[in-house]
């Protein structure tokens, strides 16, 4: 499913209903924080999972 010009449109004018235009910058600013911090959490679980565990490298207490 795609977003149109006219869905999109309409997503931002009520997005401008609830928070004005004065806090708009920041809710897009913290949108895109989240965002970022959600693909880099994703790409750090990916990577780890694709590591082999090798146990013979691992210190071993006595």
């Amino acid at each position: 499913m795609q977003l149109g010009p006219l869905e999109l449109g309409l997503i931002l004018v009520i997005v401008l209903l609830i928070f004005g235009a004065g806090k708009l910058p920041e809710v897009f600013r913290s949108m895109g924080e989240g965002i970022r911090e959600f693909r880099e959490a994703a790409s750090t679980d990916d990577a780890k999972e694709k590591t082999p565990k090798d146990s013979t490298n691992t210190p071993q207490a006595s």
